[in-house]
């Protein structure tokens, strides 16, 4: 990409060349009249593995593209912390995530609108998730067609996830074709964000077609500092770059960087809770005690079998030989294990009952590892991550240095709802349950995570917090609402300081329904369209 340097006063800087920055950065400067500033911490996405699906297993914790957070040792998982991963790169997390297109479901933001945010329910904002999307299958009354935002179909298929769908079914999940259109409940193979076999990032979804554009400055390796206020009003942002301090003057901050970033810059910049700033160093310039809290992320415990006669990506994988076929399929074609997402087949269910809706997700694959970047398993085995949608835990993200270079602390404090650790242990009894059922009975299924010895809700809750790992989905830390410990309101304003704002996932009141990406990029539609009408008015 050409990235040119910043020079003179802008009407918007945003900050955070993410998921929701790419967005507004297209958005903004399709008017030639707005000067638009893109400030990302990270470096270009110029790197092979970023745009080859499989690529995710090299780029997170790859200080190239990962920030590499880690959360804090977490009670409800036994003591363990967990990596944290988020992009450190253009297109932010959609540059290293799992490509999952999913939008959660009706009643999420059906549920916004009834806690006071107007504008924000099912109906409000289908229109927006329509507007970017380019959907395989064409136009209709819950897709769109000609976006920026590429949906796809997977491009492989394995024969042990049929096999769990059938068995799902048995256990009376039932098969759906679409998981978009409000109510997600079903099983299915997940759609992607990716065009002929090639990751398609925010990145080159939005950015890429903006950059030719005079009026659009980004910047890479743009670390912020702080936005600086005046009178109440948000006038710019600081931030390092190539060794020197440089001031970016704007009309409007938006700040885009993410359930991470942006309600550490708000505490950077003064705004948070008093005493915390205070304790800190920190001067307060505002007083806003909901900023980093009320963290919420979906936790996936990741139950595993062992089988036979069946062809996993263990095997395939396992020989040097295999590797060469794999590499040749994706080559050729485009297609097989290198143009996977890290989940293939999902699955939305009830835990119990009693819920209304599905509360909660499987992600299955014809694989099984100890975690993220390390090897699979020398034997054939299927993986089926289940996590519970609706948690009731609340965690928080707050800075612990003045230095803006310091991480801040991640607790998002899983599993401390009691109610979530029933949900834990009845996830578990579901899979146990689905697994038993006869189509999957060929395969001679063999559970050894948790282990079958594992048997009663309180143990199986505890053998969730050995198992279980983020699927990184950050959000909520800067969320809006109309209550005091809101920290924007329906219209994306920063409480208490003009002319700034949180557009990002660090927004959602409670999280969606399923992978977060996509509502992230409905967001930032909808939030630029809020910025340039507010501008006409």
């Amino acid at each position: 990409m050409q990235i040119n340097r910043p020079r003179g006063d802008f009407d918007y800087v945003i900050v955070g060349g993410g998921s929701a920055g790419c967005v507004l950065a297209n958005r903004l400067s399709a008017d030639p009249r707005n000067r638009v500033l893109l400030l990302e911490a990270g470096g270009e996405d110029d790197w092979l593995w970023i745009h080859v699906p499989v690529g995710y297993l090299y780029c997170m914790g790859n200080p190239r593209t990962d920030w590499g957070f880690r959360t804090e040792p977490e009670p409800g998982l036994n003591g363990r912390a967990l990596n944290y991963p988020r992009g450190r790169v253009l297109g932010g997390s959609s540059s290293i995530n799992g490509m999952i297109y999913m939008r959660g479901q009706a009643r999420d933001y059906d549920g916004w609108r009834q806690a006071g945010n107007v504008g924000w329910a099912w109906d409000d904002v289908l229109p927006w998730f329509r507007r970017s999307e380019n959907h395989f299958g064409g136009e209709d009354a819950h897709h769109g067609a000609g976006g920026e935002w590429h949906v796809a179909e997977q491009r492989l298929r394995w024969d042990i996830l049929d096999a769990f769908r059938d068995a799902a079914e048995a256990a009376g999940i039932p098969k759906i074709d679409d998981f978009n259109r409000g109510d997600n409940e079903g099983s299915g193979y997940f759609r992607v964000n990716q065009r002929g076999g090639w990751r398609w990032s925010s990145a080159k979804a939005f950015l890429r077609p903006a950059l030719n554009r005079p009026n659009l400055t980004v910047e890479t390796h743009a670390v912020v500092q702080r936005v600086t206020i005046a009178d109440g009003r948000a006038t710019g942002i600081l931030y390092a770059k190539d060794g020197a301090t440089w001031l970016a003057r704007a009309g409007e901050v938006v700040l885009a960087a993410g359930a991470v970033g942006s309600p550490a810059i708000l505490e950077h910049s003064g705004i948070g809770d008093g005493d915390r700033l205070r304790a800190l160093g920190i001067a307060p310039l505002l007083h806003l005690a909901g900023v980093g809290e009320n963290l919420q992320d979906h936790l996936q415990i990741r139950c595993a079998y062992k089988v036979s006669d069946v062809p996993t990506l263990n095997m395939r994988a396992g020989t040097w030989l295999g590797k060469a076929l794999i590499g040749l399929e994706y080559a050729l074609f485009r297609k097989g294990p290198m143009s996977m997402a890290p989940s293939q087949l999902g699955l939305f269910a009830r835990s119990n009952a009693r819920v209304e809706t599905a509360n909660l997700q499987y992600h299955v694959q014809p694989l099984s590892l100890d975690s993220f970047g390390e090897a699979l398993h020398a034997f054939p085995a299927f993986t089926a991550s289940v996590c519970n949608l609706r948690p009731e835990s609340r965690g928080s993200i707050h800075v612990g240095d003045p230095d803006p270079a310091v991480p801040p602390a991640i607790r998002p404090n899983y599993l401390s709802a009691e109610a979530d650790r029933i949900v834990a242990a009845e996830s578990i009894e579901l899979t146990r349950r689905i697994v038993a059922q006869r189509p999957l009975a060929r395969y001679r299924p063999e559970e050894f995570r948790p282990g079958v010895e594992i048997q009663g809700s309180e143990a199986l809750a505890r053998a969730a917090g050995d198992i279980a790992t983020t699927i990184f989905h950050p959000v909520g830390t800067a969320r809006m609402g109309t209550d005091d410990a809101a920290v924007v309101d329906p219209e994306l304003r920063v409480r208490g300081v003009a002319g700034l704002r949180v557009i990002d996932a660090s927004v959602m009141p409670t999280i969606t329904s399923g992978n977060t990406n996509s509502p992230t990029i409905m967001i930032a539609e909808k939030g630029a369209d809020m910025i340039l009408k507010a501008r006409l008015a």
